[in-house]
């Protein structure tokens, strides 16, 4: 039987925790939580009535859409923290990016005549990486939260092993790797019916990731980096062709990165280190815009300077980025306003600058359905942006047997062959070769926007496509968008190849895009949306949460 997610329920259930345990407000701040699910949004809240800070909010969302949101991440996946403690001013990325397991090669994944086998970097165990997700829970329960880790997964044991009920959008990401799922047989028992998508309202059970998540609660690393889950794991990965070992578990370490940091206007813009290329290629765009005046520009001249500085970005992320433990990332000469103003040299304001002008980089198309973010404030001004994936839907749609963790499929990520793209069109240069132990390059961004009356948490999943859609949001935060307008916005995107401008339903008028054609653009006018991006707003005493109407989330804020 479906339990019905009662909005009623939850503002009674806040209104008596906080009378029963009343919390100092600090003046300004309340909870608020935006995420991609309304369970993992309403046990956030839960948890900071709990006496919970931000960051214990954190390990539950994070849990709780490891269950929840199977298509979008999990403890078999990872992803990046950025976090803001209020009391000292820290802020930090938790880099938990999954590592290339130490038996992997520059070529494994091409064949004897050097070409890409298809799919082998996408389904099945040789595609994944090692899970930094379980690490990052546990790192963020012993340096940030104030509860244990019993407390802050209880609502995802729960979750687990109860089950929650099939949506439409777990109906089209499952039908979408319908394929794949039907060749494993632990993925096709859990996440699927009679060897097809369940229907809407069917409870999803997952006993055996109870367990697994019991095992991080009660015992932390050791839980799932070692010992019999760990064993597990291996055995299967290997039996299925996968390249995994118990010393790859056992080596996984969070890395805390300083973030990237730059301005615009009056504006600061805190966003991801390398291996995301994200908070570089932000901040050089927002560099960019800074020296093409648009106070008077109309939607179609705003259009053309977004794609250009779009264009030249993408080039740069191509070339130079990838994770910063391996290659010399020049992250200072890449966010410094000269090296934007050299990047607009050729800048045209009437035409646009074809991307085979520019030196070239092969990086073919983009598709994006995965992946998620939420974005957190407690009453004492902590804060959380973080951005979470297994890649594609459903990952490598692999169960680990017994242990209910579904894989990553986060080695498509890495470029495998230069020319080749990856399964969102993305190939960089060697800088993103696979390595032994590297992490691949992502393009997550989770960030902040500060400014002199507040400040954004913000963030969106929708593979290359997430930095330009973080990049609107701030540009709409900074031109006091509200935070549903924010997330509700239609979105462009372009990415330097192939060389169009790609539009969401609805996002720009037919008289603009003639316009834009006649400049040069090339146009492709999208049948389906993108992103799924959760926002918290804070400006003065105007606090506000939104959820991408794009999605099924949902966002909440309480004093």
């Amino acid at each position: 039987m479906t339990r019905p997610f009662c909005l009623l329920a939850i503002i009674c259930a806040s209104i008596f925790l906080s009378a029963c345990q009343p919390v100092e407000i600090k003046p300004g701040y309340a909870d608020a939580i935006a995420s991609a699910h309304p369970l993992a949004t309403e046990a956030g809240i839960e948890i900071l009535q709990q006496g919970g800070n931000a960051f214990d909010a954190a390990i539950t969302v994070t849990s709780v859409l490891a269950v929840v949101e199977p298509y979008s991440s999990g403890i078999g996946g990872g992803g990046f923290y950025l976090l803001h403690r209020d009391a000292d001013q820290k802020r930090i990325m938790l880099d938990g990016r999954e590592r290339a397991p130490l038996a992997a090669t520059r070529d494994m994944y091409l064949d004897e005549k050097g070409n890409v086998i298809p799919k082998a970097s996408i389904d099945g165990a040789l595609a994944a990486g090692i899970p930094g997700i379980p690490a990052s829970l546990v790192h963020l329960a012993e340096h940030y939260g104030n509860l244990p880790l019993t407390q802050t997964l209880a609502a995802a044991i729960r979750h687990a092993r109860e089950g929650f009920p099939v949506d439409d959008i777990y109906r089209k990401m499952a039908g979408f790797r319908l394929k794949a799922m039907q060749q494993d047989d632990d993925a096709r028992a859990i996440f699927l019916r009679a060897g097809d998508v369940p229907e809407l309202g069917t409870i999803i059970t997952q006993p055996d990731l109870a367990n697994t998540l019991e095992a991080i609660a009660t015992n932390g690393m050791q839980g799932f980096y070692h010992g019999e889950i760990a064993q597990r794991m291996v055995e299967d990965v290997r039996a299925n062709g996968g390249i995994w070992s118990r010393e790859d578990l056992a080596e996984y370490r969070v890395v805390e990165r300083e973030p990237i940091t730059g301005t615009y206007q009056q504006w600061q813009i805190t966003s991801a280190a390398p291996p995301s290329s994200g908070g570089v290629a932000l901040v050089s765009m927002l560099n960019m815009l800074e020296n093409l005046p648009d106070a008077k520009a109309d939607a179609e001249m705003k259009t053309h300077q977004l794609t250009e500085v779009m264009r030249r970005a993408y080039r740069d992320r191509a070339e130079f980025l990838g994770d910063s433990d391996f290659v010399d990332v020049p992250v200072n000469k890449l966010i410094n306003k000269s090296h934007a103003k050299n990047l607009l040299q050729n800048y045209q304001s009437d035409d646009a600058t074809p991307s085979e002008a520019l030196k070239a980089i092969p990086v073919p198309g983009d598709r994006s359905q995965d992946t998620t973010h939420f974005s957190i404030l407690d009453k004492d001004g902590n804060r959380v942006s973080a951005t979470l994936s297994i890649n594609y839907p459903f990952g490598a749609c692999m169960v680990a047997k017994g242990t209910g963790v579904l894989l990553n499929d986060e080695m498509d990520d890495f470029s495998m062959k230069p020319g080749v793209p990856n399964v969102y069109g993305l190939v960089g240069a060697e800088a993103n070769a696979i390595e032994p132990g590297k992490r691949p390059l992502s393009s997550m961004s989770p960030s902040f926007v500060d400014g002199p009356d507040g400040f954004a948490i913000i963030g969106t999943p929708g593979g290359s496509r997430i930095i330009t859609m973080v990049l609107h949001g701030i540009l709409a935060y900074t031109r006091d968008a509200s935070a549903q307008a924010i997330v509700s916005q239609p979105r462009m995107h372009h990415q330097y190849l192939p060389d169009t401008i790609q539009l969401e339903p609805g996002a720009l008028s037919e008289d603009i895009r003639d316009a834009l054609t006649l400049r040069g653009h090339r146009l492709s006018a999208l049948t389906n949306t993108f992103g799924n991006m959760q926002v918290i707003t804070v400006r003065g005493d105007d606090i506000q949460a939104a959820s991408d109407p794009r999605g099924i989330g949902s966002a909440q804020v309480t004093r």
